[in-house]
């Protein structure tokens, strides 16, 4: 759905884990998005004997990259990770050990769906339409506010530590979850779960909504609630009046920006989508302002 989102939890916890299995509930790639990604790796290098697969892209760098090396650069301006992983997943493991350079440099692609590398007589841009999924710590530590376990720094060890993530960053994530440490009881005890290709049925009838919505509107049949302008998704996931009534309480209580505003409408509408729900109504709004009231306890430094 190329919501971007955020998750916060313990060492341990599966962060990692959920993270890697995204992939597998995503759709195929489309022969189109097939050909944009392929022809991206082929520049890159790294496209292993001319082989083409219909996976989307995952791509987890480590937090030492530079901002050429996520971005891309180079002398001969290659793409970098952010567009290595077009049409798939960017996973940012341990996200305040990337330096702040390099995370605000994402802030455009995030934002425009392309990378642009500027040279003195020439000027570069790759297409970088990304999921991208982050993973932390809550601390340095690593085990702040978990029971049984306190920090010697205190509450400023959690402080210093996320306010390396800077608020207009921030501002672009849709969805902040917290991870629940995992104990040995939860691993013994037998539990019901979703297997991957119920949930991958699940997402491929709502992106055929969206297809079908869009593609009605004149619009690609790639684009997606996260990736419609600001003006279209006030129209397409237009609140009964009780939801909207929860939306307006909602953005002056938290202070939301604009962009905030429409991000929470997108993951509305797709959590709508989900449902086979034609109408957005109260209860996916509840749901999506509940993704960013997650994240409150991460400080927007500027």
């Amino acid at each position: 759905m190329y919501h971007n989102f955020l998750m916060v939890g313990p060492p341990g916890a599966g962060k990692s884990m959920l993270a890697q299995r995204l992939p597998s509930i995503l759709p195929p790639l489309l022969p189109r998005e097939l050909l944009e990604v392929s022809m991206i790796a082929s520049i890159a290098g790294e496209l292993a004997d001319g082989r083409l697969s219909d996976r989307r892209p995952f791509r987890a760098p480590h937090h030492s990259a530079s901002m050429a090396a996520m971005v891309g650069g180079g002398l001969r301006a290659r793409p970098g990770e952010v567009s290595l992983a077009h049409r798939g997943v960017l996973f940012l493991d341990e996200l305040p050990e990337f330096t702040p350079q390099v995370l605000d440099s994402l802030r455009q692609p995030l934002e425009t769906g392309e990378c642009v590398i500027a040279r003195a007589n020439h000027r570069v841009s790759y297409p970088a339409e990304i999921q991208l999924i982050a993973a932390m710590n809550p601390c340095r530590c690593g085990m702040a506010g978990e029971p049984g376990h306190r920090c010697a720094r205190g509450p400023r060890c959690q402080a210093d530590y996320q306010a390396r993530i800077s608020g207009p960053f921030l501002d672009r994530i849709d969805l902040r979850i917290e991870v629940p440490a995992v104990s040995a009881s939860d691993l013994i005890r037998p539990s019901k779960a979703e297997a991957s290709t119920v949930v991958a049925e699940r997402v491929a009838r709502a992106r055929k909504i969206q297809e079908e919505r869009y593609t009605a509107l004149g619009l690609p049949s790639s684009t997606t609630n996260a990736r419609c302008s600001a003006a279209l998704i006030e129209e397409v996931a237009a609140p009964d009046p009780n939801a909207l009534s929860l939306l307006q309480e909602a953005s002056e209580k938290m202070g939301l920006s604009a962009r905030a505003y429409h991000r929470v409408l997108k993951v509305a509408r797709t959590l709508a989508d989900l449902e086979g729900q034609e109408k957005v109504g109260r209860i996916h709004l509840a749901e999506a302002i509940s993704y960013r009231l997650a994240g409150e306890r991460v400080p927007q430094a500027a």
